[in-house]
C-alpha cells in the first residue's frame, strides 16, 4: 500500500471514528459536556505541547552545540506538529493519539523507529545519503582540524589606536 492510498483511507475513517465517539460520549455525559470536554482536551494538550516543543527545541540546541547531527530531535519535532494537529483537531480518537506523541519516551522510540526505516534512507536513484544517518559523522576523529590564530582587524585598530 502506497503513501497516498494510506492517507486516503486514513482521511475517510479518522473522521467516520471521531464522530462515532463524540455521539457515543454525548449520549453518556451530555452534548454540551462533550463539547466543553473537546474543547478541555485541546487547551490542556496545547500547553503540554509547548512545554514539550521547547524541552525538545533545547535538546536540538544542546546536541547541536556538541557537534552532533541532531536527528532524533528533528524527527520529534515534526511527531510534535502531527501531535499538535491531533490535539486541535475536535474528537477523542485523536486526541488520544495526540496524547500519547507527547510522552516523550514514547515519542524517541517512534522517532528511533521512524530513523531506523526506510522512509528517511537515502535516495538510491541520485545516489545521495539521508542527512539523518550518523554514519558520516561517526566520530570527531574522522574530522580534519585546522588549527590557527586570527585577531579581528577592527580589535587591531583600536589597539593601535590607544
Amino acid at each position: 500500500m502506497n503513501p497516498f492510498q494510506l492517507f486516503f483511507i486514513l482521511l475517510i475513517t479518522v473522521p467516520i471514528v471521531e464522530i462515532y465517539f463524540l455521539i457515543q460520549v454525548g449520549d453518556v455525559i451530555g452534548g454540551f459536556e462533550t463539547i466543553l470536554l473537546v474543547i478541555l482536551t485541546a487547551f490542556i494538550g496545547a500547553y503540554l505541547l509547548r512545554i514539550q516543543g521547547l524541552t525538545t527545541v533545547q535538546r536540538l540546541q544542546a546536541t547541536l552545540a556538541r557537534g552532533e547531527v541532531p536527528a532524533i530531535e528533528m524527527v520529534e519535532g515534526i511527531l510534535l506538529l502531527v501531535c499538535g494537529i491531533f490535539l486541535l483537531t475536535p474528537g477523542f480518537f485523536t486526541d488520544a493519539i495526540g496524547f500519547l506523541c507527547l510522552v516523550p519516551l514514547l515519542r524517541q522510540k517512534i522517532a528511533l523507529m521512524i530513523l531506523s526505516s526506510q522512509m528517511v534512507k537515502g535516495n538510491s536513484k541520485f545516489g545521495s545519503t539521508s542527512p539523518f544517518t550518523h554514519d558520516q559523522y561517526s566520530s570527531k576523529d574522522d574530522l580534519d582540524v585546522i588549527e590557527g590564530e586570527f585577531e579581528r582587524e577592527e580589535e587591531k585598530k583600536k589597539n593601535l589606536g590607544d
